[in-house]
């Protein structure tokens, strides 16, 4: 049995009737919200993640010790730079001219591994909940990436929207996971 290309990425939608979904058509098909009519105003965005590691690991990176260079800063730099990239690697999210980001590693040793929190800002017609998830995201990968040759069981957990301000769904705040 074959399908068409179209009937396979349409998304049956029937189930969803209280919840309009505004990156999906009538007909089912993905489409770029129109953001145009929206008006502009500042938005911002809080995520956060972490990346689980041994405590060997964990050393290494504060000693300095891993081979391919300073771990942190690098992972940093990597997660500004992905944040300002989103629109590129994630289908359907708008160009958007950012004024703020905002890359935190913290370390965490009961994890042990580092707590990663980005903060994006921008004045525009849309959010940057993705930008900031993204961000988190390369930001883990990045530490991943530089330290797996030192252990290659990380884990990256828990990325997550901590807040967001501004738009019209006003305010959203993350509950505390218990």
């Amino acid at each position: 049995m074959s399908i068409s290309p179209s009937a396979a990425d349409a998304i049956d939608t029937s189930a969803l009737n209280t919840i309009p979904l505004t990156h999906i058509d009538e007909a089912g098909q993905a489409r770029m919200v129109d953001v145009s009519e929206k008006p502009v105003t500042v938005r911002q965005a809080v995520a956060e993640g972490f990346i689980r590691m041994a405590p060997e690991t964990l050393t290494a990176i504060q000693n300095g010790e891993v081979e391919k260079g300073a771990v942190l800063s690098t992972a940093r730099i990597a997660g500004i730079m992905a944040a300002k990239q989103t629109a590129v690697l994630i289908p359907l999210c708008h160009p958007l001219p950012i004024k703020k980001v905002q890359v935190d590693i913290e370390l965490d040793e009961d994890r042990p591994g580092y707590r990663i929190e980005a903060t994006v800002k921008v004045t525009g017609q849309t959010g940057v909940e993705m930008e900031a998830l993204t961000a988190v995201s390369v930001t883990a990968l990045t530490i991943y990436d530089m330290a797996k040759a030192v252990e290659k069981s990380m884990q990256i957990e828990d990325i997550r929207l901590l807040h967001k301000i501004g738009g019209k769904s006003g305010e959203y705040v993350a509950q505390t996971p218990e």
